[in-house]
């Protein structure tokens, strides 16, 4: 057990270090070749926050451990608005005045709700899964357009451009792009392999570690940049980050198990986690959205969110005891 735990620990941190190092390569290599500091932030930077979540769900499907990876999917979306937005706002209030952001609000919960139609009938096929992953590049295509079409006036253009690294070559970029996917693809293999170990030897499933350990320590990056932001007085930034992961997890890291090992979908995850993450999605869209005035999550909301997120940890911890 002592030596599973290790190697989960040795995971996460080669996945926190490679994500990081994959979006610094893939940002600074995308602004070389001419793109915009806005679509950078809109796609690279939400698509390379939730590397960690695609590359544990491509393994763990490969490796037969569909369970984790939709439990990784879902429970990362509740932990980065619960446990990421309620703890960066308890340490720093968030106002959101992006209305690129206000534009991909509808979108997100277009996709949630979209995503549980699928898979209301019990099963995950191929066609689900192929369904999701194509969802994906019609996404990156809209958020792109809505983000060109408010690129003059909208305050986070400035935020994403002071995030992308200046005066890296081309070629430094593509060895740390490529040096941050080998790694993750090592780390993503280390923790999984050390969670089904854990999930084993407990004698719980592969979708309850998925939803916890594993959520929450894919979830790291996420709550590291919101902060960040949050501190750098990017408040714009560290929601955004939050949406464009969220939409990734459930078009990629949902859609790779369905199209990889497709299979029936545990009942639980529809009776229990779907409805607690389309709570928080619609929680979130109520905070933020600011339909008179800026979004804005202070710290009470922040405290509830966190709060929230730790009653529904106790509850998976203690209905897993039965």
């Amino acid at each position: 057990m002592f030596e599973n735990i290790l190697i989960i620990l040795a995971g996460f941190v080669i996945l926190l270090w490679g994500a990081d190092r994959f979006v610094m390569g893939a940002s600074a290599l995308a602004s070389n070749l001419g793109v915009s500091p806005l679509i950078i932030g809109l796609t690279i930077v939400g698509f390379g926050t939730s590397a960690p979540e695609i590359l544990i769900s491509a393994v763990a499907s490969y490796d037969g451990n569909p369970g984790l990876a939709i439990g990784n999917a879902i429970g990362s979306n509740i932990a980065n608005i619960a446990l990421v937005l309620g703890f960066t706002a308890l340490v720093l209030p968030l106002t959101v005045r992006s209305e690129t952001l206000k534009r991909e609000y509808p979108v997100m919960l277009a996709i949630t709700l979209g995503s549980l139609v699928l898979l209301m009938d019990g099963h995950f096929s191929r066609t689900d899964g192929f369904i999701l992953i194509t969802g994906m590049f019609v996404v990156i295509y809209a958020i792109t357009m809505i983000g060109l079409r408010s690129r003059k006036t909208d305050p986070i253009i400035e935020e994403y451009a002071d995030e992308i690294p200046v005066g890296m070559s081309t070629m430094n970029a593509s060895l740390w792009f490529l040096g941050g996917l080998l790694t993750l693809l090592l780390g993503s293999k280390l923790l999984v392999n050390g969670a089904v170990s854990i999930a084993t030897a407990l004698g719980v499933s592969d979708v309850v570690i998925g939803l916890t350990i594993v959520a929450i320590g894919t979830s790291l990056p996420e709550l590291a940049a919101s902060v960040m932001s949050a501190y750098k007085k990017e408040p714009d930034i560290a929601i955004g980050n939050i949406i464009g992961s969220n939409m990734f997890n459930l078009l990629a890291v949902l859609g790779i198990p369905g199209a990889v090992r497709p299979g029936p979908v545990p009942a639980n995850i529809l009776e229990r986690d779907f409805p607690v993450m389309i709570a928080l999605t619609i929680l979130l869209f109520a905070m933020s959205y600011g339909f008179r005035a800026p979004g804005k999550i202070n710290r009470i909301e922040g405290g509830v969110l966190l709060s929230m997120f730790l009653a529904y940890q106790g509850f998976l911890y203690f209905s897993s005891q039965h």
